[in-house]
């Protein structure tokens, strides 16, 4: 990896506008959308419309017509001649795109290569991010060894990262390097982790082409290349995915860890105790198994053999029929005798172990200051989210912690607003005065929606940071015609539950 190469392909994709945004103008974004579905056709068609319409301002026209021949290569796959590449890639020429193997002597694509942005709570992020070549430019089902690129699981850890400084944080299975870009921007240094040589190498290309310093690559499985080590941030999409353990059926790196059904999730719940310090956060993605125990169960029995305070939350719950087939048709087999033959090895796989359903999640695990864990949380949320799901998490964790050092009296005393994001829907039958139903509404984080009864409602309407938790129950006590000390004891836990969500802010 020559980093003065590197660096020539960064001045080059910077000239040509080669962004989300810019591919986005290039071709539209009805072909954007198909793109996302995995269907290159349509942004093929719509660039090469754009280039056949130029204008006649040149300096415009070459930089659309960069960009176009970039996105055809790294981005759709396509073969584009070395001449052409010369043209794209003027500082770096076709020669450097061979020698970064970008590309193969003829101008076909090696790599996939494509731009990458984010706006979160630490700015706004903007980079390019390599990795194999997908089924659409192969032409077939991916290789075992494939390093995957940025995916919808790779983007939902990074949406619920927390962005709170840490002197050094753990990528734990790196593969193409985003979660460890991500967490280098809070981070003041990132060990990033993987078995797969080639995944580091990529990854290692990635942080040098964007400009990271700050991150150090280890090559090793799970925790054995941090051993005695300890983090104040891990974050981790593990190679998760329950695979058949038999002869014939694909073993992708990326994804599977080489154990038997969700056992490799526990092993990194178990685990991730020793190599958090005191106050660290590990955050993962994971599934676990149904059977004859619950899923979220199971999770809980791996976490309480652990000092770690929970939150568990899971967001899918998928047959074994509809897990096979995700991941089979993930690894690019089409339905076809092949697609049959593995079909019947998952289901085989499950039937021996009496799985019937697989969930998925995310897992948030915290390491104490001191003593023993007092969060425990784990639910089935399976509703649309809001934004900020870092800050939310962050602000989750230090609620409970608020939460835990205040009794009802505390709590009584303490004066709340309610949150900016939330607002309240009433339904009426017709006619009547009194609503039927009353729900609390948040816009961001989880975006739950909270029924509440009268009175409930009535306290949350008060709140707003002038008068305490215990003078507004008792003035709503007085109105309703109830016992104050009654009301306040049927109030408390759902308040805390407020103040834990992040409905009710201190």
């Amino acid at each position: 990896m020559d980093p003065a190469l590197i660096a020539r392909l960064a001045a080059d994709l910077t000239a040509a506008d080669f962004t989300v945004d810019g591919l986005t103008e290039l071709w539209g974004e009805d072909a954007a959308a198909a793109l996302h579905r995995g269907q290159r056709v349509p942004a093929l068609r719509a660039g090469a419309r754009r280039i056949a319409s130029q204008s006649r301002d040149a300096s415009a026209d070459e930089a659309v017509l960069r960009r176009f021949l970039l996105a055809k290569a790294l981005v759709l796959g396509y073969p584009v001649d070395p001449a052409a590449l010369d043209r794209a890639l003027p500082t770096l020429t076709a020669a450097g795109a061979v020698a970064l193997g970008l590309v193969d002597a003829t101008g076909s694509p090696l790599l996939d290569l494509r731009p990458y942005s984010v706006v979160d709570a630490r700015g706004v992020a903007a980079w390019w991010i390599a990795s194999d070549l997908g089924e659409l430019a192969l032409g077939h089902a991916i290789p075992e060894h494939h390093v995957l690129g940025v995916g919808g699981a790779s983007m939902t850890l990074s949406g619920l990262m927390l962005a709170e400084p840490v002197d050094l944080a753990l990528d734990l299975g790196t593969g193409c390097g985003i979660q460890a870009l991500h967490a280098a921007r809070h981070a003041k240094r990132v060990i990033a982790t993987d078995i797969s040589e080639r995944a580091l190498e990529l990854a290692r290309f990635n942080a040098v082409l964007n400009g990271f310093a700050n991150i150090e690559f280890r090559l090793g499985s799970l925790f054995e290349p941090v051993a005695g080590e300890r983090f104040g941030h891990v974050v981790s999409n593990p190679p998760f995915v329950i695979t058949p353990r038999i002869a014939g059926v694909p073993e992708y790196e990326y994804r599977d860890g080489g154990m038997v059904g969700d056992a490799l999730v526990a092993q990194v719940v178990r685990d991730v105790e020793n190599h958090l310090e005191p106050g660290g956060v590990a955050q993962l993605l994971g599934n676990w198994e149904y059977g004859a125990v619950d899923g979220l169960d199971r999770v809980r029995g791996w976490v309480d053999a652990t000092g770690l305070d929970s939150w568990v939350v899971e967001r899918e719950r998928q047959s074994v029929e509809q897990y096979a087939e995700t991941w089979i048709r993930d690894g690019g087999t089409r339905p076809g005798p092949e697609f049959d033959r593995l079909y019947a090895a998952w289901l085989d796989d499950f039937a021996s172990r009496g799985v019937t359903e697989v969930g998925f999640g995310y897992v948030t695990l915290r390491r104490p200051l001191s003593g023993a864990p007092t969060l425990r949380r784990f639910e089935h949320y399976g509703e649309p989210l809001g934004g900020s799901l870092g800050d939310h998490i962050a602000g989750v964790l230090a609620a409970h912690d608020w939460l835990q050092a205040r009794d009802a009296a505390a709590l009584a005393a303490a004066s709340l607003s309610v949150a900016p994001d939330v607002t309240e829907e009433r339904h009426y039958w017709p006619g009547e005065e009194h609503p039927t139903v009353m729900l609390l509404r948040q816009g961001s984080g989880f975006a739950r929606t909270i029924p509440v009864g009268t009175a409930l409602a009535a306290v949350v309407g008060a709140c707003d940071g002038t008068l305490s938790v215990g003078t507004i129950v008792t003035a709503v006590a007085e109105l309703l015609e109830v016992d104050a000390a009654a009301l306040a004891a049927e109030l408390e836990p759902q308040l805390r539950e407020l103040v834990l969500v992040g409905v009710l802010q201190v």
